[in-house]
């Protein structure tokens, strides 16, 4: 190591050429090169107190759009998105308080349906009881035959009435123009009396529950006669008793 001219010179010796090559070197370079291989002279220095302090956090870059946290804005904006969940909610509640109240007047309209489809083979077989009687010999029947017809009679009547306080209604669509919502056809009558379609006779009458059909009317439909009138408006009339 030569000083000279106040540089400071540094003969290294090359590792490959084995020769030595002159490096000059200022005393200002020589710092910076300490400096740059020693890292703890990094945090000496006093000049640079971020170097010794903890590292700087950037903030994130906020949108223009979006406005910062705590702001007026923000606070409008969450007070608006609040607004729109509780309406969506008393929406969605409200619809729900319908649904269920229709639900629970469906139950109790139709919840006996199952029952009453049970309850009307009774009915029938009452009522083929009392056909089963002819009218000349219920005329001239004894008082007891007759007390007997009148219990059957009443029997019926009674069972009709329990049904109907229950939503349960007959009806008897004889002389109606066949309707295949309420009526199932057996066969078909030859009369030209009627007009073609018409329902001839009963076989069996049919029930309503509420508004819907429980069990559909077997008649008989008649054929041959004139097709009957279409109505102005081209609406159906409502065959259900």
């Amino acid at each position: 190591m030569i000083l000279s001219a106040g540089r400071l010179i540094f003969r290294a010796q090359s590792t490959i050429s084995r020769q030595q090559i002159p490096i000059d070197l200022t005393p200002d370079d020589f710092s910076k090169r300490q400096s740059m291989t020693d890292p703890n002279r990094q945090n000496e220095n006093p000049a640079n107190p971020a170097q010794a302090g903890e590292p700087m956090v950037s903030k994130p870059y906020v949108m223009p759009d979006d406005p910062e946290e705590g702001s007026v804005e923000a606070l409008a904006r969450e007070a608006a998105e609040s607004r729109d969940k509780m309406l969506r909610t008393l929406a969605e509640m409200e619809n729900l308080r319908k649904r269920t109240s229709r639900e629970v007047a469906d139950a109790r309209i139709y919840g006996i349906t199952g029952f009453a489809r049970d309850v009307l083979d009774i009915a029938d077989n009452l009522q083929r009881a009392l056909d089963a009687v002819p009218a000349d010999t219920r005329a001239a029947a004894d008082p007891g035959l007759k007390a007997l017809i009148e219990g059957v009679e009443l029997t019926e009547r009674s069972l009709l009435n329990a049904l109907e306080k229950n939503g349960v209604k007959k009806f008897d669509p004889s002389g109606e123009k066949f309707d295949p919502n309420f009526q199932q056809a057996m066969y078909e009558v030859p009369d030209p009396s009627v007009p073609a379609g018409t329902v001839a006779q009963v076989v069996q009458a049919g029930y309503m529950i509420g508004e819907r059909v429980l069990r559909p009317a077997l008649v008989a439909v008649s054929k041959g006669g004139a097709k009957p009138a279409t109505p102005a408006n081209g609406n159906e009339p409502n065959n259900a008793a």
